[in-house]
């Protein structure tokens, strides 16, 4: 185990939610009249900064804002979860980031994302973290930035001997180059079958999925697989790590806690199936609750669930 707090270092996406209840998702051309209205934090790094945070990490976050009240609010949320704002930087040309997102009975959701100041975040503002990623236990990053920026963090932190944890999402296509800089890959469904070229993966043929994503340079990968759990592979080695029993009423962001709870839990030198473990318990309490960032678990909550997970 690290004999400090885990340092972690998220590059990524910031936005402000915008989340419509409904009864069920519209198709193509329909109109459902919704529910509750929401405005809440939201975006794929700052739903990633704000889990590690709440998980025990001390957290810095590389991302871009508009001068404007939603960047406002943002700055101050993330002061409130401890989380170091020093390379969260604001452009007056271009508003914050805004997903829109409409949500059903069952917790299923639908997100169309106007990217905003996110589409502007460059390698040079990642270059103004590289003290910050050097020292950092893991570098943890999205695909909601430009690629050219992803490209650099990861660039810089395996330049410092950090370890990457990349989510793949939204799923494109990855170059090698790219892969062979990261520790931990960690698809879904969608973005595994993407990345490998596999249809249809899911519980029974994840494990050649993951096989075929180290082939591709990552050390390890984890697919995430919703209600049936996760599976891991690393050096010619997989397991099935079961989900835990919940009842769901919101999954936007599980995937974001559960990649937030992984960089805390790979950045204490737990060893990957009991870090898979502990990501999977943040996820399922994530999930219990409405809400992208509001929905992250504490630590507390977290090693409750977990149980034997080591490092309360």
């Amino acid at each position: 185990m690290a004999d400090h707090a885990p340092r972690i270092v998220v590059v990524g996406s910031a936005n402000t939610d915008l989340v419509v209840r409904v009864p069920t998702l519209p198709r193509p051309g329909e109109t459902v009249i919704g529910g509750t209205f929401a405005s809440v934090g939201g975006g794929k790094g700052a739903n990633q900064a704000v889990a590690a945070a709440r998980a025990g990490g001390q957290v810095t976050f590389v991302a871009k804002l508009g001068v404007d009240a939603m960047g406002d609010a943002a700055i101050a949320a993330y002061r409130a979860d401890g989380i170091d704002v020093a390379h969260v930087t604001r452009d007056a040309a271009t508003p914050s980031g805004v997903a829109l997102i409409l949500v059903d009975e069952a917790g299923e959701n639908s997100i169309a994302v106007a990217g905003g100041a996110n589409d502007r975040l460059l390698p040079a503002d990642v270059d103004r973290a590289r003290e910050a990623i050097a020292a950092a236990d893991v570098l943890l990053v999205q695909l909601e930035v430009p690629l050219e920026t992803v490209r650099r963090a990861v660039g810089l932190a395996r330049e410092a001997g950090t370890k990457v944890l990349l989510n793949p999402a939204p799923a494109r296509p990855l170059d090698a180059a790219l892969l062979s800089g990261v520790t931990i890959i960690t698809p879904n469904e969608t973005e595994a079958a993407l990345l490998t070229g596999r249809r249809d993966i899911g519980e029974h043929s994840a494990a050649a999925a993951a096989a075929d994503l180290v082939a591709l340079g990552p050390a390890a990968a984890v697919i995430t697989l919703g209600s049936r759990g996760a599976f891991l592979a690393a050096a010619g080695t997989g397991l099935h790590v079961p989900p835990f029993p919940v009842r769901p009423v919101d999954t936007v962001a599980a995937g974001d806690v559960f990649n937030g709870c992984l960089a805390v839990a790979v950045a204490e030198g737990r060893g990957l199936s009991d870090a898979v473990r502990f990501a999977a318990a943040g996820a399922a309490i994530s999930v219990t609750r409405r809400g992208a960032q509001d929905s992250a678990p504490t630590r507390h909550e977290i090693e409750a669930l977990c149980g034997r997970c080591p490092g309360a």
